[in-house]
């Protein structure tokens, strides 16, 4: 009969995708930080696609729900929620589970604002929020050329899970059958 291995990886890796449509009247926030725009995203929360990604791509790592799933935005509890709330929740998960962030890599699509005079902020408030040096954090802008996007702000994370340093519960030795 097989056996299973109950050994679990030194590192694990996430993927997290958002999107959301521009939207006048509303602040525009990106990686807990909020830039100067004539729209923000729309989204039940703040909209901030990036934190949005980031938050699902913690949770895929470990294999947790997504964040639809722990925040639904059919529930208006949630309604004009800091993303912060659902990205230390994630956090949260990740250190249960025995993990900690190692580092991570975004990147941004969206015609405007230009995001370069404000990556080492985004990427610093990023850092600050995960727990990891900044140089940890990478974060690249692009534009949708061609892709009919205009209108739109789309973020893609992956994410680097390595063991946590701090000593796990030990489960009680399995008394051995003779």
């Amino acid at each position: 009969m097989p056996t299973t291995n109950d050994r679990r990886p030194a590192s694990k890796i996430g993927y997290g995708f958002d999107s959301h449509e521009f939207r006048p009247g509303i602040p525009l926030k990106i990686g807990a930080v909020t830039l100067a725009h004539d729209k923000g995203l729309g989204g039940h929360s703040d909209g901030d696609v990036l934190l949005h990604a980031v938050t699902d791509a913690l949770l895929g790592a470990i294999a947790a729900p997504d964040i639809g799933a722990l925040f639904p935005p059919s529930d208006p509890k949630w309604k004009g929620t800091d993303s912060v709330v659902f990205l230390r929740e994630a956090l949260k998960r990740v250190r249960a589970a025995g993990y900690a962030v190692a580092n991570i890599d975004a990147s941004l699509i969206l015609a405007a604002p230009k995001i370069g005079p404000h990556t080492a902020s985004i990427r610093a408030r990023v850092a600050e929020l995960l727990g990891i040096p900044g140089n940890c954090v990478g974060l690249k802008a692009k534009t949708p050329e061609g892709l009919n996007l205009d209108n739109a702000a789309l973020a893609h994370v992956v994410v680097l899970l390595e063991e946590s340093k701090k000593p796990r519960r030990k489960q009680p030795a399995k008394k051995k059958r003779k």
